[in-house]
């Protein structure tokens, strides 16, 4: 997280020169903006078990939906709870580490990017999916050895 003291602080620091001020501030704007643009992080489960497809280069790639919840409380205080399902795609040893350990119902954490695809039906309708493709999974809860404690 970067605070506005600091970017302020940036913007009054004393400079050798009037330009050299400016110059940091626009790299470092620039640096804090590509590493937030298009950043997606999801806490939730997965919805069943991955689907593992090994490609002819011998990369893997692991599908599989997220169930993400939110709680609201309604008009008589009730409280509500929501699920957004989202379908992340893993790549490589992200691909991997989602085979050995990303079972049904686990809790993790992925961080990633949003990516978008297109494909033709068999009725030639064109159609958009939108994936998160996971950068790194992050799991989460409790650990489980094969019943061991």
């Amino acid at each position: 997280m970067i605070s506005k003291s600091l970017i302020k602080g940036l913007k009054t620091s004393p400079t050798h020169s009037g330009g050299v001020r400016t110059k940091y501030l626009l790299i470092f704007k620039s640096w804090v903006m590509s590493t937030i643009k298009n950043h997606v992080q999801l806490i939730g489960n997965v919805g069943r078990v991955p689907t593992i497809n090994n490609l002819e280069n011998g990369k893997k790639v692991a599908r599989f939906p997220l169930a993400t919840n939110d709680y609201y409380k309604n008009k008589k205080g009730e409280k509500i709870q929501t699920t957004e399902w989202h379908t992340i795609v893993a790549w490589g040893k992200t691909a991997e580490i989602v085979e050995k350990y990303a079972g049904i119902g686990k809790e993790i954490g992925v961080v990633g990017k949003l990516k978008t695809r297109t494909y033709t039906t068999d009725d030639g309708i064109q159609r958009y999916v939108t994936e998160v493709e996971a950068g790194e999974i992050l799991l989460l809860g409790t650990r489980i050895d094969n019943g061991a404690e």
